[in-house]
């Protein structure tokens, strides 16, 4: 118990003097998340929404893969993206490996499928009459749907939020593509584990706040955009 209390005393002075190092870290893993994020929303709610609406060729197959895609491992992500963009895999020589960039690639990898199921879901919720409807004013498949996702747009930020919140609690597939480089691709979670490893609790807890407060914040923006799209 005074371990905690001592680490929760250190982490709130580092906090309060906004100690450099965490800024850095927290400000990394916000913008990879972000970033990851959005990704996973422009691929995502279109693909949902195709497969809300649609009746084509592979859809099956394609629903496969994002149920499973909604359960994948990240440390099978990191493997992935990690033989991909090693020096002599296919896109070795894009250099992305232990880049920021190549951590918003493995976020989004599994944050995509939490936007794309969670939309579909949101869509398949709405009153079937609302798309025969708009069918027969001759809407088509694009304007369809755009319009049910405009429609059931409180549940596509609830979808957005679930990706994000994904994203930035993600640790294995981004220290395996990222290294965990202090000062270059060390993020939030990433660092919570090295300093944990090494006992410095006072950092680890600070970053764990730092953390949840990020998470909170963007939520909480979502929550109530969402609110307004409801009203």
């Amino acid at each position: 118990m005074d371990l905690l209390w001592q680490g929760l005393v250190e982490a709130g002075q580092l906090i309060l003097r906004a100690d450099p190092e965490l800024v850095r870290i927290a400000a990394l893993s916000l913008g990879v998340s972000l970033s990851a994020t959005l990704l996973s929303a422009l691929v995502g709610v279109p693909v949902g929404a195709a497969l809300a609406l649609g009746r084509f060729r592979g859809r099956a197959l394609l629903q496969a893969l994002v149920s499973t895609g909604m359960g994948l491992p990240p440390v099978v992500v990191g493997l992935v993206v990690m033989l991909f963009l090693w020096r002599s895999g296919p896109f070795g020589l894009l250099q992305l490996l232990y880049t920021p960039s190549a951590m918003v690639l493995a976020q989004f990898i599994v944050a995509a499928p939490i936007a794309a199921g969670l939309t579909r879901s949101a869509l398949e919720g709405l009153d079937p009459d609302l798309a025969q409807a708009l069918r027969v004013d001759g809407a088509g498949e694009v304007a369809l749907g755009c319009e049910l996702v405009r429609a059931a747009l409180p549940q596509v930020l609830v979808a957005v939020a679930a990706a994000f919140g994904r994203a930035i609690a993600e640790v294995g597939a981004s220290m395996m593509v990222g290294g965990n480089i202090r000062g270059q691709t060390q993020i939030l979670t990433t660092a919570i584990a090295l300093e944990t490893s090494k006992g410095e609790f006072a950092l680890a807890i600070a970053l764990g706040l730092v953390l949840l407060a990020l998470a909170f914040a963007v939520n909480a923006g979502l929550t109530w955009r969402e609110r307004a799209a409801a009203g």
